[in-house]
């Protein structure tokens, strides 16, 4: 596998490594819908859980739905136990347990949601570095939150990756891909969704389907960075 050979691997969380059953991603949005007098469709609901179509927010100004008070009624009702209990580990995934350099995680999700998830799934010491992006640590594609966990890790990006070393960074979005660029990382991105559901084609050093695509005698989903 191709992630072998680098220094320093980190990870995206949701969307990379695991997945949330859509029965949970359903329920949300009933709720927050009945928050904001709303009703959901399936496929809405689908692209801002997922982050398909572009941002979030302009997602949400395209449909009328006021932006703070969805976050708002969002945070509310996604409770950190009951999503954990519905939250899956993709099998393709399983190699990062076995990973012999230095491993972190960088994620959008909340922390107590983060520990949730890990905790549940039982793979919390896969990684030596947890960094949950925020107001005070930054959100990706912002380096800092990256900066942050190479740090955590005892890398210093510009000293030791400048000496041939090398880092990678893999994730579902434009954002994670962008946030390894920034930080000077290779960036992977990690497609779980039905070519053109997006709506735009996401760059990356490698472009993949499954990290059981990234095997070293076949990286045909190399990208050029533009």
């Amino acid at each position: 596998m191709v992630l072998h050979s680098y220094d320093v691997c980190l990870f995206d969380l949701d969307g990379t490594l695991v997945d949330v059953e859509w029965s949970y991603v359903r329920r949300v949005f009933d709720r927050v819908g009945d928050r904001l007098e709303y009703a959901f469709a399936d496929h809405e609901a689908e692209a801002l859980w997922h982050g398909l179509g572009g941002s979030r927010n302009a997602l949400l100004r395209q449909w009328d739905v006021p932006v703070e008070p969805f976050w708002t009624a969002f945070d509310d009702v996604a409770d950190p136990r009951s999503r954990a209990a519905e939250t899956f580990l993709y099998d393709d995934a399983a190699f990062v347990g076995d990973l012999d350099c230095p491993v972190g995680l960088v994620t959008h999700c909340p922390a107590p949601v983060t520990a949730e998830v890990l905790a549940d799934l039982g793979i919390r010491d896969w990684f030596d570095a947890v960094v949950c992006c925020g107001e005070d640590t930054g959100w990706k594609p912002d380096p800092a939150p990256v900066q942050r966990a190479l740090a955590d890790l005892g890398v210093d990006a510009r000293r030791d990756l400048s000496r041939g070393g090398r880092g990678v960074l893999a994730g579902d979005s434009a954002n994670d891909v962008g946030a390894a660029w920034n930080a000077g990382l290779d960036g992977v991105h990690v497609e779980r969704h039905e070519p053109g559901s997006r709506g735009y084609c996401v760059l990356g050093d490698y472009r993949v389907s499954s990290f059981a695509d990234l095997q070293v005698a076949a990286d045909g989903g190399r990208a050029t960075r533009k």
